[in-house]
């Protein structure tokens, strides 16, 4: 399993990634549910970090100084997702133009083979937005469909690539409820309490 950072700190479990995607409802008189989406979506992150003598005024100066700029990391992987994913490259082309709206896309196989497993969160070269694959993708010598979440939201082409692993980059926004300094835990050891990220779209 790989080992994710932050602001120079290692993340720790628990670690929360959380969707979220406003929903509306309505109850009808006759009791009848009716539900809506927006069709717009941005992750959460929450999880602590692990801060050493070496990294610790680092993390306070960040949790003092980033709160109000967006910054980047790579995004961290499901460990089933380490541990299954076998493509052999960190960025895909594709076949043709997908619009906004689309839920696939399709990835041209030339010089690339293995497997995407489902819950691989990846980018396109086009934008900014993180998204998450939703069916095992095994790359092999002929066009394969790529599906996706949430719904494309900037249209990509031929042109475009795919980034995954650590081309996923995912870009956020530090919570304003995060704690501002840094706590230490037994004078050499420090953290700063728990982090929230909120991407950046």
């Amino acid at each position: 399993m790989s080992v994710y950072y932050f602001d120079g700190a290692q993340i720790l479990a628990p670690f929360t990634i959380r969707s979220n995607e406003p929903i509306f409802e309505v109850e009808t008189v006759n009791l009848q549910k009716q539900r809506a989406s927006q069709d717009v979506q941005r992750w959460e992150l929450s999880f602590n970090t692990l801060g050493t003598e070496d990294t610790q005024v680092d993390i306070m100066l960040a949790s003092l100084e980033n709160s109000h700029t967006a910054q980047t990391m790579v995004m961290p992987q499901l460990p089933a997702v380490d541990n299954a994913i076998t493509i052999n490259t960190s960025s895909a082309s594709m076949v043709g133009s997908t619009a906004v709206g689309a839920n696939t896309t399709i990835i041209d196989p030339a010089g690339i083979s293995g497997l995407i497993p489902k819950g691989t969160f990846f980018k396109f070269s086009s934008h900014d937005k993180i998204y998450v694959t939703t069916s095992d993708t095994t790359v092999g010598s002929t066009n394969v469909i790529l599906g996706f979440y949430p719904k494309l939201q900037v249209a990509v082409t031929s042109s475009h690539t795919i980034q995954l692993k650590e081309n996923a980059i995912l870009t956020f926004y530090r919570d304003i409820d995060n704690q501002q300094g840094i706590t230490f835990t037994d004078g050499v050891l420090s953290n700063v309490g728990s982090i929230t990220l909120v991407e950046a779209l």
